[in-house]
């Protein structure tokens, strides 16, 4: 169900997100351009640059004047490396180099000044700006090769010393987001971090006691830790768990964002690090976060807790019963869609529980699901599905299930991806395979006692779901044939429509229907005297006048084949004793194809003689010829015609072209809605629609009874 993918990219789309999301809290004065420079702006762009980078090659000392050119020239390069059209001119003007080689302090001499001026102050800006050019992924690589990473490390590390100042923790922090960005999605960068050292005196500053540094460090922990084991591993052996569960009890949102993002990176697709999480104890502050009025940490410890409840049953059970059903219930409901995307994917996964099934029902999720099926975000629709496919499995859910339309709401959903209506389609097949025993009296009793609204959504649902063994039971005995009838009669076009849909299939479930009934047999043992004798003198014993042909007859054919003959031959009618009889109004092709019937019981008939030859077989009372004409008329039904077509039924009264032209209707209600005269027809037919279906589940059960 594509889960999995959908886990890494939201992991993914987070990282990309978090990092300018940190550039904005720290600069509020964060300026962009409106559009890419122009040629003359490039070129004064790279002046710019180029006097910058200048000033920075010349001041690598501690000279007071040198430091505070060097300051204000890593501050222009920052403040035009914010803006992501101009990161390339600054990156061609070659400024990397210079900025790398400020991130470590100059050579210390007998005649530098004490206090040392600006001390940490140029490193801060050489980092700030190292980081913003590190947000295009192809200057990565250039920054790293040149020696970036071994000097942020060191930066890590400025507080050794035992001395903390704001522009220790300051500078602490520019490092920090300066390898996030570095390793943001590239493993390699990631695993360069390593290989330098600098794993551990990040987790060390998850305790330092500035909650920027705290947040700054654990955001690169979070990065360096994604898709990558052995950077997972040394982040746990470094003893950070402990610290990252005690941040998720922080008040400050942005460090219990960035702390629980560092455990479900962790967690995500590593079994034993879960583990150990667990037994640290993160359950139960990680489902504290589901409340946060924070909503990038509630959707992040909706996605942990979807990543608790993977595999492990009992996890399961210990997230509900923890209290972290109702809070993701309720998130489902908010305009935040990433947080409705989470909170429905770990509903989801511990809706394959049956301990939790119904409790998430119970708690008013159902409705909340139904409703993201709506939604044209691929991910939040799927979710929702798995969560519904879940909850599908237990039977104290499926009532709640069709009371509240999700039948309806499950099949008239318009789903984006192959994998949610694969979902769908399973959980519509469960919920079938329910409705019996306690589930189907359950249903019956709603039927019965409750609202109307609710007994339609019963019968509605039950017409698409039961077995075709209880749909006397349902439909008759318990008069959800009217409940379905009744919505024909609507005022809503959405009721009608779902009470034909609901009709069509229950016809189609009904296996002894068919549009053309077998004709009922005659009275009399029917006597074939087969092809040789159609229209042949020898034996004959009457004849026929058509359109001035003679055609020859066999009494005793024609008194077994039908009421017609046997009164114009046994009555007291002139034809009795009549040897030549002429038949008007038929023409011979027509009285041929007839009485070819009459004497091998089979005649092709094909639609440009059928209505003329079925005007014949209903004059004659031939109703298997009758019925072999109706089929064929009933092929050429369409919207353009089947009003017509009905009344050409009555006209006859052809019972199977009528049936026939009732499930048409059924089933082509919804293009037939808007033709005109549809909705007086409708009400024109209802007596006959009852009867059918009365006749017909009747007939069923009865069949299905003696077999």
């Amino acid at each position: 169900m594509e889960l999995q993918r959908r886990q890494d990219q939201s992991l993914s789309q987070r990282k990309g997100q978090k990092r300018k999301l940190d550039e904005e809290q720290h600069h509020e004065d964060r300026q962009i351009l409106p559009a890419p420079p122009t040629a003359d702006e490039r070129a004064a762009l790279l002046s710019d640059v180029a006097e910058q980078v200048s000033i920075l090659e010349s001041t690598f000392t501690w000279n007071e004047a040198d430091r505070s050119a060097a300051k204000r020239a890593t501050h222009a390069l920052a403040d035009l490396a914010k803006n992501e059209d101009v990161v390339n001119v600054i990156v061609e003007g070659g400024a990397i180099p210079v900025l790398v080689k400020h991130l470590q302090a100059p050579p210390l001499s007998d005649l530098v000044q004490h206090p040392l001026p600006f001390e940490h102050e140029v490193e801060k800006g050489s980092a700030f700006a190292l980081g913003l050019l590190a947000v295009k992924p192809e200057h990565q690589q250039l920054i790293v090769d040149s020696s970036a990473l071994t000097h942020l490390v060191d930066l890590l590390k400025r507080h050794r010393n035992g001395l903390t100042s704001r522009a220790i923790n300051s500078l602490i922090r520019r490092a920090a987001d300066a390898i996030t960005n570095l390793a943001h999605e590239n493993s390699n960068i990631k695993t360069r971090v390593r290989m330098e050292g600098g794993i551990p005196p990040l987790a060390h500053l998850l305790d330092f006691a500035d909650a920027k540094v705290q947040r700054a460090a654990a955001g690169a922990l979070r990065t360096l830790a994604f898709k990558n084991d052995e950077n997972k591993n040394q982040i746990v052996e470094c003893n950070a768990l402990p610290t990252l569960i005690l941040m998720l009890r922080s008040e400050d949102a942005a460090v219990h964002y960035e702390a629980v993002g560092v455990i479900g990176n962790l967690v995500h697709s590593s079994p034993n690090i879960k583990k150990e999480v667990l037994l640290a104890g993160a359950l139960q502050p990680v489902i504290g976060l589901l409340s946060s009025c924070c909503s990038e940490s509630q959707r992040e410890a909706a996605l942990l807790l979807g990543q608790f409840a993977a595999t492990d049953s009992d996890c399961k059970v210990h997230i509900v019963q923890r209290g972290a059903v109702r809070p993701l219930i309720e998130m489902l409901q908010s305009p935040d869609v990433q947080l409705r995307e989470m909170s429905a994917f770990a509903l989801g996964r511990l809706a394959q529980d049956p301990h939790n099934q119904a409790g998430i029902a119970h708690n008013g999720g159902l409705v909340p699901l139904l409703k993201l099926l709506d939604s044209k975000n691929g991910s939040l629709q799927h979710n929702a599905a798995f969560a519904l496919y879940g909850l599908a499995d237990n039977e104290d859910n499926v009532s709640d299930f069709i009371r509240v339309g999700g039948v309806q709401r499950l099949q008239d959903g318009e789903f984006i991806v192959q994998a949610t209506k694969d979902c769908v389609a399973k959980t519509l097949k469960r919920l079938e395979e329910k409705i019996h025993g306690r589930v189907l009296n359950h249903l019956l009793y709603l039927m019965r006692a409750s609202e109307k609204g609710c007994q339609r959504q019963v019968a509605l649902a039950l017409a698409h779901l039961c077995s075709s063994d209880d749909q006397r039971i349902i439909f008759i005995d318990h008069y959800g044939l009217e409940l379905l009838i009744g919505l024909l009669g609507s005022s809503s076009s959405k009721q009608q429509l779902d009470g034909a849909v609901a009709l069509s299939k229950l016809a189609n479930k009904a296996l002894t229907l068919s549009p053309v009934d077998a004709a009922p047999p005659s009275p009399t043992p029917q006597v074939y005297l087969g092809e040789q004798y159609v229209n042949n003198a020898t034996l004959s014993d009457v004849t026929f006048l058509v359109e001035g042909k003679r055609f020859y007859a066999h009494r005793i054919c024609l008194l077994a084949s039908s009421d017609a003959f046997r009164a114009m031959f046994d009555g007291g009618y002139r034809e009795k004793e009549a040897r030549d009889i002429e038949i008007p109004n038929i023409r011979w092709e027509i009285f041929e194809l007839m009485m070819r019937f009459v004497y091998c019981g089979s005649v092709d008939v094909t639609l440009d003689i059928a209505l003329d030859l079925l005007r014949a077989a209903n004059q004659y009372l031939l109703e298997g010829l009758k019925r072999l004409c109706e089929y064929t008329i009933a092929q050429d039904i369409s919207p353009e015609n089947v009003s017509s077509m009905y009344e050409l039924s009555e006209a006859f009264n052809a019972i199977s072209l009528r049936h026939a032209c009732i499930l048409f209707i059924l089933e082509q209600f919804d293009k037939l809605s808007s033709r005109p005269g549809h909705s007086l027809l409708i009400q024109r037919i209802i007596p006959e629609i009852r009867n059918y279906f009365v006749k017909a589940l009747t007939k069923a059960n009865s069949h299905d009874n003696r077999l």
